[in-house]
């Protein structure tokens, strides 16, 4: 039976606008799509350096810069104004209440660095239902690295297997299942909202 419901924070409870957000500092489309894949999918992995909390913003911007100098002001620009990089799901958010008022417990396990993380849940309605978190740099382990989802089961006291993980990420998905949690990859709000809906009607 399920009893506890674990969300991933971005693309799940959370729509980011990275190409947008890029787009209006004043790139064309096509150099914003470059630009992320570049901060995104760097391959010395910078972005999960930033994630598990052992750097600073203005070194991984440093970083960045130095590798990429051509762009080191879109790329700046973009890790400081973390705020205009997120869009809420306010029905979402709507029925985390409703499942959170009908008991079910409610928990956060995300990836995220810790200034970008308070800047994007510092206004979010959610964060009132929530029971507990682990983000990746509280404890500098990120999914789907099976301590982390280990850390939010002792640090609670939840039984794995009691436990729903939604994740918009195949990789993370397939951690928490090898884990021994049920879990669901996210692909749209709209999916996330039915799934939710059917497990209020329980």
């Amino acid at each position: 039976m399920i009893k506890n419901l674990i969300f991933d924070v971005g693309e799940v409870l959370l729509s980011y606008r990275w190409k947008q957000m890029l787009m209006d500092f004043g790139l064309s489309e096509q150099e914003a799509i470059r630009i992320g894949k570049k901060m995104f999918d760097d391959d010395e992995n910078l972005w999960h350096v930033f994630d598990i909390g052992i750097i600073s913003q203005e070194e991984i911007i440093a970083r960045y810069c130095k590798k990429y100098p051509d762009d080191s002001n879109a790329i700046t620009w973009f890790i400081r104004h973390g705020e205009y990089m997120h869009v809420p799901r306010p029905k979402t958010w709507d029925m985390l209440h409703k499942l959170k008022e009908k008991g079910y417990g409610m928990y956060l396990l995300s990836n995220y660095p810790e200034i970008l993380f308070k800047k994007h849940t510092q206004y979010a309605d959610f964060m009132n239902d929530i029971d507990g978190m682990i983000v990746s740099y509280m404890i500098h382990k990120t999914k789907p690295d099976i301590e982390i989802y280990d850390e939010l089961c002792k640090k609670y006291g939840l039984n794995k297997s009691e436990c729903i993980f939604f994740d918009d990420r195949k990789e993370n998905v397939d951690g928490a299942i090898a884990y021994g949690m049920k879990s669901e990859q996210i692909n749209s709000e709209t999916q996330l909202l039915e799934i939710l809906e059917n497990l209020y009607k329980k």
